[in-house]
């Protein structure tokens, strides 16, 4: 099983540059699709089993849901990327039809899981994302907490998404969520999907590592990843993402598992916990945030 897929081999042919469902992966509940839209373009797809988020990356759209109990029509603005600014998003529920349709184009991630629960279909405001500055110094990032447990009502999704300042390191220390330990740690299956901020035109890359906690799979991944690249994590220690210096690392987190309660319980590596310990003792990296919430209307 590979567990790197660099851009443009996460998907079959079809409409998706990023397309990892859990028959690809080889487990039971996540998924992540990546569709670009022109200008004008629309795309239409059947949730079947699973609930999705549709997340712009770039650019905004309309995104129209029909289910039996009715149609539901959400306007989504978007923004202009990833590094621009926290972005508004619409919740798909499982045995629907959903189409999405960009007057000006763009990139739009769906963020999926396999579900029992059906929900009802909703507009997520980008005013109310928590943004969440996560550990300090070098191990300072950003996280923006649009579908985290707690956040947003989902039946298993859980997705978030994450910048790193180019130079920090993020997902670190190194953790797993790989067992089933009540209270202390849960099972989940996830996904990184990446994206860089380049440098006069350059682009930019980072190193994502995985390795093996004695359970699963035996997952041991060292990849140089760069935009639109994917790792699948399915079992093991996660961490550090590392953004090389002059380039901001974004990556977006999808999870879900089959856990009875949606939640986001993991177990630091022992050998590196402590790391923890000392960031109350260094100030948050002075680039963050990269930006926030926009203010909620009255």
């Amino acid at each position: 099983m590979t567990y790197h897929l660099p851009a443009g081999t996460a998907a079959a042919d079809g409409p998706y540059a990023v397309d990892v469902t859990p028959e690809s992966a080889g487990w039971g509940h996540s998924s992540l699709r990546v569709v670009n839209l022109p200008p004008g373009g629309s795309h239409t797809f059947d949730s079947a089993e699973s609930e999705w988020i549709v997340l712009p990356l770039s650019g905004g759209c309309t995104v129209a849901v029909a289910e039996d109990s009715g149609a539901h029509t959400f306007r989504l603005t978007g923004r202009d990327g990833v590094f621009g600014g926290v972005t508004d998003f619409a919740y798909v529920p499982r045995e629907a039809r959903t189409t999405l349709t960009s007057p000006g184009g763009g990139r739009f991630a769906l963020t999926g899981a396999r579900c029992t629960r059906r929900l009802p279909a909703r507009y997520g405001p980008a005013s109310s994302v928590p943004v969440e500055l996560r550990g300090t110094g070098n191990c300072s990032r950003q996280v923006n907490n649009f579908a985290a447990a707690g956040t947003f009502e989902c039946d298993r999704l859980i997705a978030v998404e994450v910048v790193t300042p180019g130079g920090n390191w993020s997902s670190f220390p190194p953790h797993k969520h790989d067992e089933h330990r009540p209270g202390e740690e849960s099972v989940l299956e996830e996904i990184y999907y990446f994206e860089f901020a380049d440098h006069d035109g350059t682009p930019g890359l980072g190193y994502q590592r995985v390795s093996p906690s004695g359970q699963g799979r035996g997952t041991d991944v060292l990849a140089e990843v760069r935009d639109g690249d994917v790792v699948l994590i399915p079992d093991g220690w996660h961490g550090p993402s590392m953004a090389v210096p002059g380039h901001h690392m974004y990556y977006l987190n999808v999870m879900a598992g089959p856990e009875a309660e949606r939640a986001w319980l993991i177990c630091d590596h022992p050998d590196h916990a402590w790391i923890r310990d000392t960031w109350p003792e260094q100030p948050v990296d002075p680039r963050l945030p990269l930006y926030t919430a926009p203010e909620r209307s009255a």
